[in-house]
């Protein structure tokens, strides 16, 4: 508008001059260049303070004053350890197994009428676990029991007449011998005499075959009694009131034992030992053993035996352990670590005591200290040392059982650190 108006005037002087009205023509290129002008020059001043902000931006960020970035770190927990694992020969995995192990059955057949234990009950050996249906059995023992009765009845009457005979052969024989009677009197006399014996024989053998077929009722009858084989503890109940037991082969529909017991008594460790280390294990070697369900506990043990034979597809030699100072808390199919040491611990070594690998250990103003795991941060903890145990060490004072702790903490690595944890194993 300021060019429109200059130029106007300017042509107003003109006229008054001259009378020329091709000098009233507005000049647009410029009427544009004068436009334009204003706005390019904004431009090139927001381009320049633009272009300075990022220039200031970066040099912030590469002088570490804007989001650091996370270090990669590999992180440990705090544990328990047993100083016995400064003597540690080796390590394997393996579970606790009774070596006395049994299903219970009943020798008969039959429908269940009688369940006396539940899992966890404790029982003596010839113990009554159970009983099946018996009526048939004792019904046939009545009979088998009359049946002796009848063979006694029958000895008597062979007494008897055995009695009687012998009574007549020996008249007779007295008479044949002063010849008051014919030789045919004797010998039917005789004759009598000796078919009463043998009448006698056979109605005590009968008996005895009576009072045999009263044990085979009763022994059938004890059949139908299920009973402990030996003193232990019910792990599993396998059958229920009215289900039918086979004891030599499962039907369709039936059980072929009643409950699973084991010896308590009896529980080691099988471990698997690789082959290439068997060398290091013998017969009577101290150990120690640590159970998953019971970390805070350390029980001694010692090699029992080594089988003599190897796993051809794992490479490993099955090794039981034997428990010394078992507990309650200790039952079958836990799974276990054991420890097999080269001494054995003494008393002031059974305590746990919290530690930490070595390599987590860092040195900071002279002091030991470890960087702890918060999130996405790490915290610098002053620890107080004690002794080594094995590749790690006992910390006194500064830690908790369960805290994450850095592996390997490198020199730039502070309170507050932002780290990430790897992905490596």
């Amino acid at each position: 508008m300021y060019i429109i108006m200059s130029e106007f005037e300017k042509t107003e002087r003109d006229a008054n001059g001259s009378s020329d009205l091709s000098s009233l023509r507005i000049r647009r290129d410029e009427t544009t260049r004068a436009a334009k002008g204003p706005s390019s020059r904004n431009k090139i001043l927001v381009f320049s303070l633009l272009g300075a902000v990022v220039c200031i931006v970066l040099a912030f960020l590469l002088l570490g004053g804007g989001v650091s970035s996370s270090e990669i770190v590999e992180t440990v927990p705090v544990s328990l350890t047993s100083p016995s694992q400064a003597n540690a020969v080796l390590t394997a995995s393996g579970y606790v197994v009774a070596q006395r192990k049994a299903s219970v059955a009943s020798k008969g057949t039959g429908r269940l009428e009688f369940l006396a234990v539940e899992e966890g009950d404790h029982v003596k050996k010839g113990s009554i676990i159970g009983r099946l249906e018996s009526s048939d059995v004792e019904a046939a023992l009545g009979q088998a029991k009359a049946a002796s009765e009848v063979a006694r009845a029958g000895v008597a009457q062979a007494q008897a007449e055995f009695n009687d005979a012998k009574s007549n052969y020996e008249r007779q024989k007295s008479l044949f011998s002063q010849k008051l009677i014919s030789q045919a009197d004797y010998d039917a006399a005789n004759a009598r005499y000796q078919k009463a014996i043998a009448g006698l024989e056979s109605a005590k053998a009968s008996v005895a075959q009576a009072d045999a077929g009263v044990t085979a009722a009763e022994v059938n009858i004890e059949n139908t009694y299920i009973r402990a084989p030996f003193d232990g503890v019910v792990l599993t109940k396998d059958a229920n009131v009215g289900e039918v037991i086979t004891p030599f082969g499962a039907a369709a529909g039936s059980r072929g034992a009643v409950v699973t017991m084991a010896d308590m008594s009896s529980l080691q460790v099988e471990a698997d030992v690789s082959e290439s280390y068997i060398e290091k294990i013998h017969t009577g070697q101290p150990c120690e053993i640590t159970l998953d369900a019971v970390p805070d506990k350390q029980y001694k043990g010692v090699v029992h035996k080594i089988v003599p034979t190897a796993d051809r597809a794992k490479a490993t030699v099955l090794t039981k352990v034997e428990f010394l100072d078992r507990d309650e808390r200790v039952l079958p199919e836990m799974s276990a670590k054991v420890l097999f040491l080269s001494k054995e611990t003494s008393q002031n070594d059974a305590a746990l005591k919290i530690s930490v690998p070595s390599s987590a250990i860092a040195t900071r103003d002279g002091k030991k200290v470890v960087f702890v795991v918060h999130g996405e941060t790490v915290t610098m903890v002053p620890v107080a040392l004690g002794s080594l145990l094995g590749s790690s060490v006992e910390v006194k004072q500064g830690l908790s059982v369960g805290e994450n702790v850095v592996l390997h903490p490198s020199e730039k690595l502070s309170s507050g650190s932002r780290v990430e944890l790897s992905t490596q194993h």
